[in-house]
């Protein structure tokens, strides 16, 4: 390994949260000598908030990071106490993974991983600032006064920078989970001009489950078979732990009333936006009085402790009211708190000043991740952090970026609607948000982005050997149930003995697959000569069957789409020149500099008619370039 300088890299990640370490790794593994800082080593991989991974619309982003060469998947896949597909009722594009983590052993599995990795130096220290020379971010200063220099910078906070918790009228500042904040920093990028704004998220209490009363409760077990996130994990089979479900009721709903003049959230000392689809207890009761009842899920933190999580109960009012309120809960009447539930507020950017790539506008070099681009949750900010450190080091290698559209990508929603739309709270993935969700489904991931993650030099060796084997038999498979043609009397005792209508002529195989009360299993009876593949396999085959028509469809649509993402924008272009556009579209334009035509038609305040004078002004500028090339000919 070549040697560098002392303190001089080639990237350096600020933070060491979800962002930051599917940052430094990718750095590292692209080949980049990378120093990745914490203020506290303890906060790696941290979940401060829910010992979870996955869910609706998070678990196709920890699937997607997956695919492109990330380390998520593979750190849940090993550290998870209980797995769950939820969605099941629903159709495939909805279906989302979450499991429960041990979360000790997730953060350790996630440290010992960042320590091995060769490229990449893991380092407790506090930044404090950063040196920039000719608007470009080049180097860190530590709170110890130590400098390290580097090419490139990603900011990956968290909840962290200026961070404040609020317990009733108890204020003060902290980063989560009672660790230093990160105050000097946080003035710094505003010295430096960077938007900045004010945010808040909250957690629920911890309990020691020795104080539950489960009899009392609706057991939660995990599913028989477990599906991995990771897709280079075919099976695992390990024993799994109960969450438990129970209610609040109108004693619980009094008690909080009673104290609504209590809770930081109404009396006033929160400044920041909170996440409107994760509000408090208190918030839920005063948004919706006519509720009788609110469901909460009580989730065990790991195998090596007691505590267990409250899911769906956070909090700032004070430890007294919180005492009083849990205790009104069916089986949770001697409960015993270890850990209060708190908000915090923390500085973030406003994802405006980002370009698609996630570098920032203003200063060069300089890429921003996760929880300090306004979202929220693990795996929106692990998805970005991947994104920063790829195009990081593709552009210290004068190589293209990696832009996920809408069409190809959860990760590519996440990230447009953050630089081009912004956001007034933590933003949250959500497959409501994707237009082309049906083709965005979890378990073809990795046909859709291993090979740009091999592209770009994050995905290996192995694992694009296995994603090449998997397409070519899902390929070859398709194209061999395509051509098989049953006649009656062979398929119509397995039709009627699944309950479905038997047929009176002839009929190919695919077509009996894309009845809905048919599975691929199901006829295998009438098809000997299939292949073996593997559970996860059939089911990727099956949906691609099933929905054929669904998903032709849908590709028209992102035809459609792809012709506006087509039509590129130059940075340079003065939209302030453009006779025809509204004054608010040009202001629009010329701030946010979108990429195409279709990032301009996604932006707020940019009308459907300005975009046809965009368009007639385009074609007007080629028209008159060819002229003037034919001119010179």
């Amino acid at each position: 390994m070549d040697r560098y300088p002392m303190g001089q890299y080639d990237i350096i990640v600020i933070g060491a949260g979800h962002a930051g370490c599917e940052a430094g790794l990718a750095a590292a593994r692209m080949g980049k000598r990378t120093l990745m800082l914490s203020i506290n080593l303890e906060a790696v991989a941290m979940m401060a908030c829910n010992p979870s991974i996955g869910g609706t619309g998070k678990g196709h982003l920890v699937r997607e990071v997956d695919a492109l060469g990330g380390q998520m998947g593979l750190n849940i896949d090993k550290t998870f106490i209980q797995s769950r597909m939820l969605n099941t009722a629903k159709g495939p594009a909805v279906h989302s993974l979450r499991a429960q983590a041990d979360k000790n052993a997730y953060h350790a599995e996630m440290k010992r991983t960042l320590e091995e990795e060769p490229l990449l130096d893991l380092k407790q220290g506090e930044a404090v600032d950063l040196i920039l020379e000719d608007g470009r971010a080049c180097g860190v200063v530590l709170r110890t006064g130590a400098e390290y220099r580097a090419k490139a910078i990603i900011l990956a906070t968290g909840t962290f920078l200026g961070g404040k918790v609020f317990i009733g009228d108890s204020v003060y500042e902290s980063g989560p989970n009672g660790m230093a904040p990160s105050t000097d920093l946080a003035e710094r990028l505003k010295e430096y001009g960077l938007p900045m704004r004010r945010f808040k998220t909250g957690t629920p209490a911890r309990a020691l489950g020795e104080s539950l009363h489960r009899e009392k409760m609706t057991r939660q077990q995990g599913d028989e078979t477990i599906v991995p996130f990771s897709f280079m994990n075919d099976e695992l089979s390990r024993d799994q732990v109960d969450c438990w479900l129970t209610y609040t009721n109108e004693k619980t709903h009094q008690v909080i009333r009673e104290n609504f003049g209590r809770s930081a959230l109404f009396g006033g000392q929160i400044e920041g936006v909170g996440p409107r689809y994760c509000p408090s207890i208190e918030d839920k009761i005063h948004r919706f009085p006519d509720r009788a009842r609110h469901q909460l899920f009580i989730e065990p933190e790991g195998l090596t402790t007691d505590e267990v999580y409250i899911q769906g109960m956070s909090s700032s009012l004070p430890e007294d009211v919180q005492e009083a309120f849990y205790r009104t809960i069916e089986g949770l009447e001697d409960l015993k708190i270890v850990r209060p539930a708190y908000a915090i507020e923390y500085d973030c950017i406003d994802p405006l000043a980002l370009k698609a790539t996630l570098e920032n506008r203003a200063i060069g070099n300089l890429y921003c991740a996760g929880q300090f681009n306004g979202s929220s949750g693990y795996e929106e900010a692990a998805a970005q952090g991947l994104i920063a450190g790829i195009n990081a080091c593709l552009k210290l290698d004068d190589r293209d970026p990696l832009i996920l559209d809408r069409s190809e990508a959860y990760i590519g929603v996440l990230i447009d609607d953050l630089v081009t739309k912004g956001t007034n709270e933590p933003y949250r993935i959500m497959t409501s948000r994707a237009e082309y969700r049906l083709l965005l489904r979890q378990d073809n991931a990795d046909l859709r982005l291993t090979e740009k993650g091999y592209r770009v030099g994050l995905v290996d060796e192995e694992r694009y050997r296995r994603y090449r084997e998997k397409k070519d038999r899902l390929e070859r498979e398709k194209a061999r149930l395509a051509d098989i043609v049953l006649q009656p009397e062979a398929v119509n005792p397995l039709l009627s003995s699944l309950g479905s209508t038997p047929v009176k002529t002839a009929v190919h195989l695919t077509d009996i697959l894309r009845r809905p009360e048919i599975s691929y299993g199901d006829t295998a009876c009438l098809d000997p000569d299939r292949p073996a593949l593997s559970r996860h396999e059939s089911q990727a085959l099956e949906v691609q069957i099933k929905y054929a028509g669904y998903i032709e469809k849908q590709l028209q649509q992102v035809e459609k789409f792809h012709r506006l993402e087509s039509r590129a924008l130059s940075e340079s272009l003065d939209y302030g020149s453009i006779d025809g556009l509204r004054l608010e579209a040009r202001q629009k334009l010329n701030e946010r500099k979108p990429v195409s035509v279709g990032q301009a038609s996604r932006i707020s305040g940019v009308s459907p008619a300005d975009i046809n004078v965009l368009l007639i002004y385009l074609e007007k500028t080629r028209r008159q370039k060819a002229r003037e090339e034919d001119s010179h000919e």
